[in-house]
C-alpha cells in the first residue's frame, strides 16, 4: 500500500462561520482572516494505491460550476485535482474507486464534469463510494443544508450506474463510547459520524505501522482541535462536540496520525496532552511517515 497526499485546490469561507460561537479574537489566531472575514482552506484529498485499487478520498469541489458559484468560494492557487494526480504519476482514468465522505460540494464536486452539455462522471472506471442513509439524506435535503448538497454533484453518480452504497454500519462499544464502524478493504476501515451531517464516513487506514484517519469535516483543521470550536455548518452540533471529545481522546491513547481535508497549512499531526486538553503535536506530511 502506498498512500498520496492529493490537493484538489484552495478556496475560501467566512471564518464566523467555520468557527461556530469562538468569537473571533480568538480564532483569528490560528486562522487569520482577510479583510472581508474568508479565511483559506484546502482541499485536501488522499489517494491510496493498493495492490490493483486506485482509491481517491473525495475530490473537491470540480470545475463545472459558473463564475458567479466560484466567486462566493475564491478559488486560488495552482493545484487541481488532475495536476496533483499527475504530480505522482496518475490520471482519473486510473482511478478504480471514489470514496465520499459525504456529498457536500466541496468534498464530492469533482466526480462529475461536463462534456458539452452534458453531466458524465469524472473516473470513467471507477466505483463511487456512498452509504445508504447518507445518499437518501443528500437527494432528499433538509432546507438548512440544501444549498450544500447539490443535484448536479450527485444525481449524475447514480445514473451512470458506477455508484455503490455501504453497508449500514456496525455498532460497538469503547470506553469512549459507541461507535459506528464498517470494514471497506483490507487495512481500510470506515468510521461513521453524524454531527456534521448523516453518517459521514472517516476512513481509518492502517499504514506503515500507523493508524491513519482522513478527517473530512469532523476536524477540518488543527485549529478546531479545542473542543467548542465546532462549525455553525453543523447539523448537530453538540452531537459534534460529543464525538470530537471521544475521537481525541481515542486518538491520543492509540496516536493515531490525523491528516486535515481543509487545513491549509497542516496535513497531519499526533496529538499530545497540554493543560489545556488534547491539542496537536509538530505538524507533519505523509510523505514523512
Amino acid at each position: 500500500m502506498q498512500l498520496y497526499s492529493v490537493n484538489a485546490g484552495n478556496f475560501k469561507l467566512d471564518g464566523g462561520a467555520m468557527f461556530g460561537v469562538v468569537p473571533k479574537s480568538i480564532w483569528n489566531r490560528s486562522n487569520p482572516a482577510d479583510e472581508n472575514n474568508m479565511c483559506s482552506w484546502s482541499m485536501r484529498c488522499l489517494l491510496i494505491e493498493d495492490g490493483d485499487r486506485l482509491i481517491l478520498i473525495d475530490n473537491g469541489m470540480g470545475d463545472k460550476q459558473d463564475a458567479k458559484f466560484f466567486g462566493h468560494y475564491y478559488l486560488h492557487g495552482n493545484d487541481t485535482l488532475e495536476k496533483s494526480l499527475a504530480a505522482h504519476g496518475f490520471t482519473p482514468d486510473d482511478i478504480t474507486d471514489v470514496f465520499l465522505t459525504h456529498l457536500h460540494f466541496d468534498h464530492c464536486g469533482g466526480s462529475i464534469k461536463k462534456e458539452g452539455d452534458t453531466l458524465i462522471p469524472a473516473f470513467k472506471n471507477a466505483i463511487f463510494w456512498s452509504n445508504e442513509a447518507h445518499w437518501d439524506w443528500a437527494t432528499n435535503p433538509n432546507e438548512r443544508e440544501k444549498a450544500s448538497f447539490l443535484k448536479e454533484n450527485i444525481l449524475p453518480i447514480e445514473a451512470s450506474g458506477q455508484l455503490s452504497l455501504i453497508n449500514t454500519p456496525e455498532s460497538h462499544f469503547t470506553k469512549n463510547g459507541l461507535l459506528h464502524t464498517a470494514s471497506f478493504a483490507n487495512n481500510i476501515d470506515i468510521r461513521f459520524v453524524h454531527g456534521h451531517t448523516e453518517k459521514m464516513m472517516l476512513p481509518q487506514i492502517h499504514y506503515k505501522g500507523h493508524t491513519i484517519v482522513y478527517m473530512a469535516d469532523l476536524l477540518p483543521s488543527i485549529g478546531h482541535l479545542p473542543l467548542p470550536y465546532v462549525m455553525s455548518y453543523d447539523m448537530f452540533p453538540l452531537t459534534t462536540l460529543h464525538e470530537k471529545k471521544s475521537f481525541l481522546q481515542e486518538a491520543f491513547e492509540n496516536q493515531y496520525v490525523l491528516f486535515f481535508e481543509h487545513d491549509a497549512v497542516h496535513e497531519c499531526v499526533k496529538l499530545v496532552q497540554t493543560e489545556k486538553g488534547i491539542r496537536a503535536g509538530a505538524a507533519f506530511t505523509l510523505a514523512d511517515l
